[in-house]
């Protein structure tokens, strides 16, 4: 196939699964399998970070609005009943630190066990919190008790950050997926449980992702690729990918706040279920 178009098609791949509760690993992954390519490769693991850091990129541009007034009412809120530890982007930082970047499992077994577990705790939690939702903030006595990001406390962020433990171990879980779900089972609804997974995924992903993108251009760490052994059509492809991957994400984002805010999880825990359960039986096979 041909590079730049196997770079679009990747690019695509990231910007939709990236923030979408479904595991961009696994689905790059897949796409790895399908397409015969060795994503462990130097220069096609410098590239999956490329991409990624491409749709991370998005974040600041769309809840730029957010974020500065965030900056603005640091660190008492708009409300003057914070401070530095509870305010919105105190509780990010704390969700970040405790967050612990462990080493992927990178195996299709893991992968789509991943997938189709996290999909019916995914389904599970939601249905947990439909009633809640359906009746709305002005309703007593129901579930969620966070209806949005400024209200949260110290340790929804702490068990937040906690969470994402299982995304950075188990391939496939999907941080994102761990982040809303934890959120909501911490008694957040379902559209601040997943603004604070998009903000949180800001420092958590652009500061490991420009790290591991810094390795690999030094010619360090797993497969690393030197900037000198990249020619004029290996970075038209990294380009191609990252401009890709960002509007691709950036799109996505604006399209599940949306979506979200309307509408539950329950398609995208019905996808990972399915995909999960094709991806065990495409393993299975593979081993036979």
């Amino acid at each position: 196939m041909n590079d730049y178009l196997l770079s679009v098609i990747l690019g695509i791949i990231e910007g939709l699964t990236e923030f979408l509760p479904v595991s961009s690993t696994a689905h790059l992954r897949i796409a790895e399998s399908l397409f015969h390519i060795n994503l462990g490769d130097g220069y096609w693991k410098m590239y999956t970070i490329v991409i990624q850091l491409g749709a991370i990129l998005c974040l600041p541009i769309y809840f730029r609005e957010r974020i500065a007034k965030f900056l603005s009412t640091f660190p008492h809120g708009e409300n003057g009943d914070r401070t530095a530890l509870t305010h919105p982007l105190g509780l990010t930082a704390i969700a970040f630190v405790v967050k612990v970047i462990g080493k992927h499992l990178e195996n299709l077994y893991i992968m789509g066990a991943s997938l189709l577990i996290g999909g019916i705790v995914m389904w599970a939690v939601d249905a947990l919190n439909s009633r809640a939702e359906r009746n709305g903030p002005t309703a007593t006595g129901g579930r969620i008790h966070t209806w949005k990001m400024e209200a949260m406390n110290l340790g929804q962020a702490v068990w937040i950050g906690a969470c994402q433990i299982l995304s950075a171990v188990f391939p496939g879980t999907s941080r994102s997926m761990s982040t809303i779900a934890a959120g909501q089972i911490a008694g957040m609804s379902r559209a601040s449980a997943l603004e604070f997974s998009f903000f949180l995924s800001i420092p958590t992903m652009v500061i490991a992702t420009c790290y591991d993108l810094l390795k690999s251009l030094r010619g360090k760490g797993a497969n690393p690729i030197g900037v000198s052994q990249i020619d004029a059509h290996g970075w038209a492809v990294l380009g191609v990918g990252f401009v890709i991957s960002f509007f691709v994400a950036y799109a996505a984002v604006a399209w599940f706040m949306a979506w979200v805010r309307k509408r539950g999880f329950v398609p995208f825990a019905v996808y990972r279920i399915i995909v999960g359960a094709l991806v065990l039986a495409f393993a299975s096979r593979l081993g036979s």
